[in-house]
């Protein structure tokens, strides 16, 4: 098969499943390939990729890591998160043995064209944030992105969901949030240890580093910020708690508290605008009385239970206090919700995530370096292509056994 052909393969290999990938090579390149042969060379030539990643975090570890640009961005953030996708045994017969879920890690490195602001520019919380109509949806889809246990709320009036209001005329704002520049993508099946170095090696060989401001954007993981604290303070990028993530703490808690569906709201939308305002210790006391008068869950308590909500609420708070300063982040012309990442990973799980996708962690790790090579912006995938690839045998019992070099 010609090299152009292999990219084609390839590249829809790393866009459908490899069965609808057959289809369409067929349908348009008429090609007549088997799904296993789609399958074969995804797979070879990501792991291909795979290795070189490899190498250039072996080189950043060493201090030897070559920079790709010769400028630094304006401003620049990287931002982390991770997805899920189901991984099956190896070295088993054949149909799908020992399922589980297994969690890849993605990191979403971004240049931006901002610029610093003495005043905040954007000191009201965005309309979408206090939408009685809107909240409670972003709620549950953010709950459910981090598979935490979702629940229909009750009718207006029986539970503790506000009624909704007539629709008042949208009218056309100012775009607040920072322009985009380049956008690339580090995704592995790896544990976070080693996905820290990747993250960290993609950031130094893009120069994000050197850009005079700079954020690194998550939710409240602990593993996200041991990696920070391993591999971006240093750099000087600044700490953010992705504001969303923190918004569905915030509105859970409210409604825990209790009373009647209007008090609710109004506490929810006074602790956001706190939390938007950057008044943190005010947030975090309120929440803690909140807490302490609800009184400590019992061991046996669900996690729908109030006071293991307020409890959550409050420690969440509490231990992110230092990346809450949001008036801070928008004056320096940073983002302060981590929504590219979790779009990036929108797009991974389409090829990946599936409850009938089934994979080995080889397979995976090789589909998910051919996604991230096209989903970034930086034309890598091209240079990818460009360098020199291992020879196979075509023909022949052994027809996919490495050619020995001469």
């Amino acid at each position: 098969m010609s090299p152009a052909l292999v990219r084609k393969v390839v590249r829809q290999g790393g866009k459908d499943s490899f069965a609808e990938a057959r289809v369409e090579l067929h349908e348009h390149h008429d090609l007549d390939l088997q799904a296993k042969q789609v399958q074969r060379l995804t797979e070879r030539v990501g792991g291909e990729w795979a290795a070189a990643r490899d190498r250039e975090v072996a080189a950043f570890k060493q201090g030897h890591l070559a920079r790709a640009y010769a400028g630094a961005p304006p401003a620049a953030a990287v931002m982390v998160d991770a997805g899920r996708l189901l991984t099956r045994a190896v070295d088993q017969p054949p149909g799908v043995h020992e399922p589980q879920w297994r969690a890849p890690r993605y990191a979403c490195c971004l240049s931006l064209a901002t610029e610093e602001k003495a005043e905040d520019p954007q000191p009201e919380p965005p309309a979408k944030l206090l939408d009685r109509e809107r909240v409670p949806r972003l709620v549950r889809e953010m709950r459910g992105r981090a598979g935490a246990p979702v629940s229909e709320p009750p009718a207006a009036g029986r539970g503790t969901v506000p009624a909704p209001r007539k629709k008042k005329p949208r009218t056309r704002r100012k775009r607040q949030a920072p322009t985009r520049l380049v956008r690339t993508a580090v995704a592995t099946m790896a544990a976070a240890t080693e996905f820290g170095y990747m993250a960290a090696a993609e950031m130094y060989r893009r120069g994000l580093d050197l850009a005079a401001r700079k954020g690194y954007v998550c939710d409240g993981e602990r593993a996200n910020w041991t990696i920070f604290e391993e591999h971006f303070r240093g750099w000087g990028f600044v700490p953010i708690l992705d504001f969303l993530h923190l918004l569905t703490y915030l509105y859970g808690a409210a409604q825990a508290v209790g009373g009647g569906v209007e008090a609710q709201w109004a506490r929810y939308e006074r602790w956001l605008r706190w939390a938007w305002r950057g008044e943190r210790e005010r947030l975090w006391a309120e929440l803690c009385a909140a807490a302490a008068k609800a009184g400590v869950p019992p061991p046996a308590a669900g996690e729908q239970d109030p006071r293991v909500i307020l409890k959550a609420a409050a420690g969440y708070v509490e231990n992110n206090l230092e990346r809450m300063n949001y008036p801070r982040y928008r004056k320096l012309g940073l983002p302060w919700s981590s929504a590219p990442v979790e779009s990036l990973i929108k797009q991974f799980n389409r090829r990946v995530k599936g409850t009938e996708k089934f994979w080995l962690e080889a397979g995976a790790e090789a589909v998910l370096q051919v996604r991230a090579a096209y989903l970034s912006e930086d034309g890598r995938a091209e240079r990818f292509w460009c360098r020199p690839r291992p020879r196979y045998r075509a023909v022949g019992r052994n027809r996919l056994a490495l050619v020995p070099a001469a």
